[in-house]
């Protein structure tokens, strides 16, 4: 009986661990923490005529300003507000052919009223997000992990160093596109998808020049 059991539970961990081996060489590697880069391609057929016009209008404006100040010329980040949160709304916009690389999604702030209307503000504490025009500064590892700094160049969004806006990921933001069904919110930051920010971090750390964003509705 003793021979038994004993050979029973060497059965039962045979088992276990081959199950376990599997798992590892099998299972694990779907988890991968590295998105494929054509989960943020997107197609001009994907995305309406009045948005990619005015996605358009703004990157001309982008263009002359990146270049009478020494920003990078070739890229830009740029997001379009006026789009639902649940939709790709965050853009790398390919200046010198003037189309879109990519697109992903990105929270905008939840504000003190926790509304469903986003609204924007410039004053300190407001948990809003800023419109206008940003310069990307340097990368540091902050509450979130790997953030980058961000300079407001409008008046609209003059005190994001002080806020503490800054480019950054969190956990809570897919690759994907969720609408009808919104995303999360931050407190003002202009938060993404953590596979999106390693892949916005290529172009920031190549550049030679500082990157811009623009947020605009």
């Amino acid at each position: 009986m003793k021979f038994f059991l004993k050979l029973t539970a060497t059965f039962l961990l045979l088992i276990i661990s081959i199950s376990a081996v599997a798992y590892f060489f099998w299972y694990k590697p779907k988890f991968s923490k590295h998105a494929d880069k054509g989960a943020f391609v997107i197609k001009k057929n994907e995305i309406d005529k009045p948005i990619l016009a005015r996605l358009k209008s703004k990157a001309e404006n982008i263009a002359a300003y990146a270049k009478a100040n020494h920003y990078n010329e070739q890229y830009c980040f740029m997001i379009d507000m006026k789009i639902e949160s649940g939709k790709k709304r965050f853009f790398v916009y390919d200046l010198d052919n003037d189309t879109i690389e990519l697109a992903g999604l990105v929270a905008h702030g939840s504000g003190k009223d926790n509304t469903d209307e986003i609204k924007f503000s410039n004053e300190p504490g407001s948990l809003c997000s800023s419109l206008g025009k940003y310069k990307i500064g340097k990368p540091y590892d902050g509450k979130f992990g790997l953030a980058y700094k961000l300079y407001g160049l409008d008046k609209t969004n003059s005190n994001a160093f002080n806020r503490f806006v800054v480019l950054h990921s969190h956990s809570c933001i897919p690759n994907e596109e969720t609408a009808p069904v919104p995303i999360c919110e931050s407190w003002g930051c202009p938060t993404v998808a953590p596979n999106f920010l390693q892949t916005l971090s290529q172009y920031i750390n190549k550049s030679t020049d500082p990157i811009l964003l623009y947020i605009y509705q």
